[in-house]
Formats: structure tokens, sequence, C-alpha cells
């Protein structure tokens, strides 16, 4: 007789929610910090700067798990990975910096529609009625954000939608990745690659930051790094559905500083869709979850037939 697996502890469950939300803070002061030294510095060293100081904050995974921790048989697949999670960087930093800051962000949560479409394309896997209907209807959001054909309508929005079809391929490439390599491996051969990927494009306009701009880079550096990390441990103690709506809370946080600093306000479209995106996507990973549970507990089953 097989013993009946045990859910986690409750502590694990808020362990990961505190983690999750914490990502969610650090990645939205990353956007501001990011916004603000977009006044004064071109996108592409904001971007160098970001992965610079970025990769200080990542050494010590290095320090603490030594240098076996950058033994890999991947590398093709690293490089392809962080080529891609550049391209998608500098589209999405220049969005940040030339759109208003809630409409940028909220364009980037249509990531994980892209995604659940490149998984059905590049991997086979079966997407099945609902989950289309869900992707439908977190497109229907993002047109409602981005209302082509309307007065408000600017191909700035284009360039967000690159940077998150960009990163949902880098999606896919992580989550190839985890099935041999353990996550702080991943973060740190990510922004290792990284810095010398975003010189060469920023070398091409470089000019020194002055005065503030400084401390926004490398508060940019930490806080994108710092949110990383946070986010990788939070999806390890908890399930992706259950974490996924606290991200949203990316978009008020990032809304209210963009009121304060910036004067911006958030329109009605905006929040509309938005909300749809973000209910979209939180059905999908509940979706994920719920059929992940069900393989595993079949593939349990059968293991455990032969010795009942």
């Amino acid at each position: 007789m097989t013993a009946t697996p045990q859910p986690a502890p409750a502590h694990s469950h808020w362990h990961a929610a505190a983690l999750m939300l914490g990502s969610t803070v650090l990645f939205g002061l990353m956007a501001v910090a990011i916004r603000l030294a977009s006044a004064s510095l071109h996108t592409f060293e904001i971007a160098f700067f970001r992965n610079f100081f970025g990769l200080l904050a990542a050494l010590p995974l290095l320090l603490r798990h030594g240098p076996g921790l950058l033994r890999t048989d991947q590398f093709p697949r690293y490089l392809f990975r962080c080529l891609v999670g550049i391209c998608s960087m500098l589209a999405g930093f220049w969005a940040i910096g030339h759109l208003p800051l809630a409409q940028a962000v909220s364009l980037s949560y249509s990531t994980p529609l892209f995604v659940t479409i490149a998984a059905a394309a590049l991997l086979g896997e079966q997407v099945r009625a609902r989950r289309w209907i869900a992707v439908a209807l977190g497109f229907l959001g993002v047109l409602l954000i981005v209302r082509p054909g309307s007065g408000e309508f600017s191909y700035g929005t284009m360039v967000a939608l690159l940077a998150a079809l960009l990163s949902s391929i880098v999606a896919i490439q992580i989550k190839q990745l985890s099935a041999t390599e353990p996550a702080d491996r991943i973060v740190i051969w990510t922004t290792l690659l990284w810095v010398p990927m975003s010189l060469v494009p920023a070398l091409g306009v470089w000019e020194w930051p002055q005065g503030i701009t400084w401390a926004y880079v490398v508060a940019a550096g930490f806080f994108g790094t710092g949110g990383h990390m946070l986010w990788t441990r939070a999806l390890k103690l908890g399930e992706v559905s259950a974490l996924t709506p606290i991200s949203f809370m990316q978009l008020p946080i990032v809304g209210v500083l963009g009121w304060i600093l910036f004067d911006e306000t958030l329109d009605r479209w905006t929040v509309l869709g938005a909300t749809v995106i973000l209910g979209a996507n939180a059905y999908i990973a509940h979706r994920e979850a719920t059929l992940a549970r069900r393989a595993s507990s079949g593939a349990s089953s059968s293991a455990a037939k032969p010795g009942e």
C-alpha cells in the first residue's frame, strides 16, 4: 500500500507568497529606475548597466556554490536564450522609457499568452479548447490597451509586444533548461552572458552617466537580479496558479509611482485591458497546474499498482 502524499506545510505557502510579492515589488522598482535613467541615458546603456550591476548582485551565488556551478553541457542553449533575452530586454526597456509605465507593464503581461502558443508550436504541448479561449480573451485585452486605429494608438506599443513575444521564447528556453540545470546556474550564466552582449550595442551610443543617474542604473541592476532570485525561489516553494495573481500587484505599484513621479494617470482602457489579460493568465496558470497534478497523480497510481 502506498502512502498518500502529504500537502506542503502552510508556512511554505506563505513563504512562497512573500517571496513572490517581494519579487513583484523589486521588478516594479526596477521599471521605475529604468524610466528615471532613460531621461538622460540611452536604452542600450541602461541595459548594459542593469546587467553589469546585476552580475555584481549575482556573484554571491558563485561564491556560495564554487566554480562547479558553471559546469554545463548546455552552453549553446544558454547562448541562444541570452541572445533572444537581450533583444527582449532592449525592446522592453525602450517601452518603459517611452510609454506610460502602467501601459508598458500591462503589455508585458501578454508574455504568458505567447508562451502558451509557443509551447504548442515548439514543444508540441497539448493545449485544449479552454486554454485557447483564455489566450484569445487575453489578446482581446491587448487590443483594448493598444487600440489600433484610434487616436491614442502608438507604435511604441508594438515594441512592448515584441519584447513580450521574445520573452516568451526565453521562457520556453528556461523551461527546457530547468529540466537539467539548477536555478542558480541559470541565473549566473544568464548574467555572465548578458554583460558582454549588452555592451556591444551600448558602445555605439556611449556616454557616462552623470550624477543621480548612477544611482538609477545601479538600482535597476540590483532590483532586477534580486527580483529574479526571489521569483525563482517562490516558484520552487509554491504553485504557479497560486502565485501568478500576486505578480499582478506590479501594475498598481508602477501606476502609483508613475502618478507620483511622472504625473501619469491610469488610462481606463489600460486598466480594463490589463484586467482581461491578467484574468486570462490566471486561468491559464490554474489549468496548467491542474493538468500537472493530474499527470503526477496518474503516474503515481501507475507506479503503485504492481506493489498493491
